[in-house]
């Protein structure tokens, strides 16, 4: 199996507002465009799919050299990657796997009343130390 290569990560409230969006490459306001542009495809795949109780929303879209896969929780964050594109193989299942280690992520940053002093849990470096750990697990060279 090919490591796959997570080029940036991007939580969203509930109300579409960016809680986090960490990239691993040096062109943020690339990532902060396709977090955005993904709301419209999440949108879509939620009003479609009814009342599911399926986090994950699999391949949103691919564009350029990045392909976007999206997830959201049961209290409506929605979770976004990018990964390069490449010629090997991406399982559903491998994915599935990468949102739920950044949904318990994101859920212990959430829950825990030592939050590094921070109420925005996107200032905790807890929370930003674990975001780089699974990437070094999917593959990345950081």
């Amino acid at each position: 199996m090919s490591r796959k290569v997570l080029d940036a990560v991007a939580f969203i409230s509930a109300q579409n507002h960016p809680i986090l969006v960490h990239t691993f490459s040096s062109n943020a306001i690339k990532y902060h465009y396709i977090a955005h542009t993904s709301l419209d495809v999440i949108e879509e795949r939620v009003a479609a799919g009814g009342k599911t109780t399926e986090c994950y929303l699999g391949l949103l879209y691919a564009m350029q050299d990045v392909a976007v896969y999206g997830y959201i929780t049961p209290l409506k964050v929605k979770i976004v990657i990018a990964l390069a594109l490449s010629d090997s193989v991406v399982r559903d299942m491998e994915i599935n796997l990468i949102f739920k280690a950044l949904h318990m992520a994101y859920y212990s940053a959430v829950s825990n009343p030592f939050n590094d002093g921070n109420t925005d849990v996107s200032r905790s470096k807890s929370f930003r130390r674990r975001i780089e750990e699974i990437s070094k697990a999917v593959g990345n060279p950081i």
